[in-house]
């Protein structure tokens, strides 16, 4: 089977920053002339040539904006600044989760870093598997591995530095029992089958739906699960793709779900919640191309689905039932392996090193910065309201509205923590950089 992660080299333990880069190289492309898909749809402004790279704006704003911790807002000239650096020499960062003033960071190490307020506070570590994938729930924490296992983690409540490992998903004398039925096992390769309740390959990705207690699971099997939380049960398992899934997202609109592949296409979910399991009825594919599918976000303040790829390209979809697409982002130049969305932002992560904010205004979005500082590409995103992460930077809690903190983990080993405005220059608002699909036709 093809596998699609394209910062790990099939089932290889580790592998170094420089073979990263020139497997990412090669498989990210800058052309987009080979794909059907992209021909139906008219291209964005973007390039060495478009007006936001030539502009005087962005040329002052490319690097990182450094800004005094003690500050509760970011300046007016300024939509963004790094306020700090999270070193510990552990291993490549691959997955972050952060709530309120806590990050939790996963790396190849197999630890799990806890930090509170820009301090390390508190690890522990699983036996095997590189940390792919982190959420919260309460005070349980899952993680998900390279392994192909999910593991759950308790808080204790008389010492918030100690987290036990309470079990595994699937729950162990499910397993079992399961394991008297051949009718539980399907093929998962040839020659080879499995309990349906296991995924047989890596564990790329975790979704939370906290309003309905339900835990998504994507894998390079090709797959992705439904657990419950309250009893850690698999209550489904669905075949959603070709290749492995790379990305799922349990959207807070419309009870869907998507899901984004290594065989280039985006598929839509619909849930139906049953007496003792839950139905994913696939409704909808967004996208059939050639690149892989490498990252997926959800807007939670509008009905808009965004898509990063290898190629650089970020996509994005509009609407609650019929999801129609909207346009492109250009961006980065190599694959865009992260995003985030938060408020009117879009925050995008790439194989070049950089980070994109992007600001949404309807359907037209503006990069109002490209932040600058990791040496290795960025695997990971992850952003909180200032206001949650309390005394964050040692403010005195009078923040700025739309006033974010996003925190990028990186192959460099490093995780930065960066404070993002929503409010742009004036003069950055007449320079769009991506447009609607239906005003590009229009000015055809």
């Amino acid at each position: 089977m093809q596998h699609s992660d394209p910062l790990r080299h099939h089932h290889s333990a580790s592998a170094s920053v420089d073979d990263v880069d020139d497997f990412l190289r090669h498989s990210s492309s800058s052309s987009i002339d080979g794909s059907g898909f992209y021909s139906d749809y008219p291209m964005a402004m973007s390039g060495e040539s478009s007006p936001f790279i030539m502009s005087p704006w962005h040329q002052s704003s490319a690097s990182p904006f450094p800004c005094n911790p003690a500050s509760s807002s970011t300046s007016s000239s300024s939509t963004a600044c790094l306020i700090a650096s999270l070193v510990r020499e552990e291993g490549h960062i691959y997955s972050l989760a952060a709530v309120g003033d806590v990050l939790y960071t996963g790396s190849d190490s197999k630890n799990i870093r806890v930090w509170k307020k820009q301090k390390d506070f508190a690890g522990f570590k699983s036996r095997s598997g590189l940390v792919k994938a982190i959420v919260v729930a309460a005070d349980r924490i899952f993680t998900g591995h390279q392994d192909g296992k999910i593991r759950l983690w308790r808080v204790s409540p008389k010492n918030p530095t100690v987290h036990k490992r309470i079990g595994n998903l699937p729950r162990l004398k499910d397993v079992l029992r399961g394991s008297l039925k051949p009718s539980n096992y399907v093929e998962v390769r040839r020659h080879r089958s499995a309990l349906w309740i296991r995924h047989s390959d890596a564990i790329s990705c975790l979704s939370l739906n906290e309003d309905h207690g339900l835990l998504y699971s994507g894998s390079w099997d090709k797959t992705f699960k439904v657990w419950r939380i309250a009893d850690s049960r698999c209550l489904e398992s669905v075949i959603a793709h070709s290749d492995a899934v790379n990305s799922v997202v349990a959207a807070a609109f419309g009870g869907l779900v998507f899901t984004g592949s290594a065989d280039g296409t985006v598929k839509v979910w619909r849930r139906e919640l049953l007496t003792k399991a839950t139905k994913h009825t696939p409704v909808q594919t967004l996208l059939k191309q050639e690149s892989a599918v490498t990252s997926l976000a959800v807007s939670p303040a509008a009905p808009i689905v965004y898509c990063g790829s290898s190629d650089g390209l970020v996509n994005f979809w509009e609407g609650e039932m019929q999801l129609a697409h909207r346009g492109v982002l250009r961006g980065h130049n190599m694959a865009v392996l992260c995003l985030v969305a938060a408020g009117s932002l879009l925050v995008s992560g790439s194989a070049d090193k950089n980070i994109c904010v992007w600001r949404r205004y309807g359907a037209v979005h503006n990069c109002l910065s490209v932040l600058r500082g990791h040496t290795g590409p960025v695997k990971c995103l992850a952003m909180v309201a200032e206001g949650e992460a309390e005394e964050l930077g040692g403010g005195d809690g009078d923040v700025g509205a739309g006033s974010w903190i996003v925190y990028s983990g990186s192959l460099d080993k490093s995780v930065k923590v960066w404070r993002v405005s929503e409010q742009a220059p004036e003069a950055l608002l007449r320079v769009p950089v991506t447009m609607p699909v239906d005003m590009e036709e229009a000015a055809d």
